[in-house]
């Protein structure tokens, strides 16, 4: 037998990376710096607060008083006083019966979908769901359907054809790659016709959509049914880290028995639960904030389209634009940031139609110059990339 060094066990990865090269779908890693001047349209800070003092200061306050991290899982030492707080005042804001707080959203769509599945359940969910989505799906150990992308009849069909007792509808309530949004009260009406759940990520629609931004699922009249499951993300609109789960109290009291990244995983940092917090109180301070966001990404929709370019309409605060080819989009983003301005690039396999895309994620403090200087420099840096318009 042959001796091997060890060197050659992963020679398939250089294979793999070559053709990764090829494609144009190679990835790299970008440390930014803390202020460097550039206009952020990729991160998702959509109301301006991750560097709000209020909130910055409530993170500082609470690491000095509870230390750095939350020293274990939830169940051991990781629940603090500022975790009840923070999961009796997001229930509250948007509707609920209940929360649960996870260490980040993923953490919390996994465990919200493989505590509430299983063997007999049959998962019907849209084309379009995020990863996390995707990832809890493949872990639930159900029978997974995929319905087209808002699709209603496909999902009703599923729904009425299966063969497990327990269903579950999983969708997105605004989808993270064009902005898109599903309908979520006829998802609602369909599942309860037949019998049943229906989850919804509303990571994208928490603090941007809905009454003082309390949400999709609350401005579809959804926030207290007994058959509806929310998740979502302290790290986008709140400008924090986490996730949550909202829902009923029987199913919240479930996941905490149940749902292996809740208990496995250590809890939330306290410093991010007062963050969190203190962008809550900000919000409901300043309601016009989410309003503010929606118009920032309804007018760089309408000049990108004014300009030629195959913009989204945004229902949020999600803009995509799309790019002929993965190389396209990543030399269209790099020309932006070249320019001081930073956008979202988007290639498969992370966008579900194989299309690459520049995503803009639009914020409540972005002015009119901001506005008219993303246009200007995303117009004159697509013209220089290949991207098929010109600048006027």
């Amino acid at each position: 037998m042959t001796e091997h060094t060890g060197e050659s066990v992963f020679d398939w990865i250089d294979a793999r990376a070559e053709a990764r090269a090829e494609a144009g779908l190679t990835r790299r890693v970008r440390p930014r710096a803390a202020s460097g001047g550039a206009l952020d349209l990729a991160g998702n800070d959509y109301l301006g607060l991750a560097r709000d003092k209020r909130v910055v200061g409530a993170a500082a306050a609470a690491s000095m008083r509870w230390g750095a991290g939350s020293t274990g899982s939830r169940l051991v030492t990781g629940s603090t006083e500022l975790h009840t707080e923070l999961e009796y005042e997001l229930a509250n804001f948007c509707g609920a019966q209940a929360a649960l707080v996870f260490s980040s959203g993923y953490a919390a769509t996994l465990g919200a979908l493989t505590a509430l599945s299983g063997p007999g359940t049959a998962i019907v969910a849209d084309q379009h769901i995020h990863a996390s989505l995707i990832d809890g799906c493949k872990l639930s150990r159900a029978d997974v359907v995929v319905a087209g992308h808002r699709d209603l009849p496909q999902v009703t069909r599923a729904l009425s054809t299966r063969g497990e007792r327990r269903g579950l509808v999983v969708t997105d309530s605004v989808f993270s790659v064009d902005g898109d949004t599903a309908p979520l009260a006829e998802l609602a009406a369909a599942c309860r016709r037949h019998g049943a759940g229906l989850v919804v990520d509303d990571a994208h629609g928490l603090g941007v959509v809905g009454d003082g931004g309390r949400g999709a699922v609350h401005a579809a009249g959804l926030a207290k049914s007994p058959d509806v499951v929310t998740t979502v993300t302290l790290s986008k609109a709140l400008g924090a880290q986490g996730g949550a789960v909202l829902g009923p109290g029987r199913v919240i009291r479930h996941l905490v028995d149940t749902a292996r990244t809740f208990i496995f995983d250590t809890g939330l940092a306290p410093g991010s639960a007062a963050a969190a917090l203190a962008s809550l109180k900000a919000l409901k301070e300043e309601p016009e904030r989410p309003e503010r966001v929606r118009e920032a990404a309804r007018l760089l929709s309408d000049r990108l389209r004014e300009r030629g370019f195959r913009a989204s309409e945004p229902s949020a605060a999600v803009v995509s634009v799309l790019a002929p080819s993965p190389e396209v989009a990543v030399a269209w983003a790099e020309a932006c940031r070249e320019r001081g301005v930073l956008v979202g690039c988007f290639r498969p396999p992370s966008v579900p139609d194989q299309v690459s895309r520049l995503r803009l994620s639009a914020r409540a403090d972005l002015s009119e110059a901001d506005l008219a200087r993303a246009v200007e420099v995303i117009a004159e840096a697509g013209a220089s990339a290949g991207a098929g318009s010109r600048p006027r």
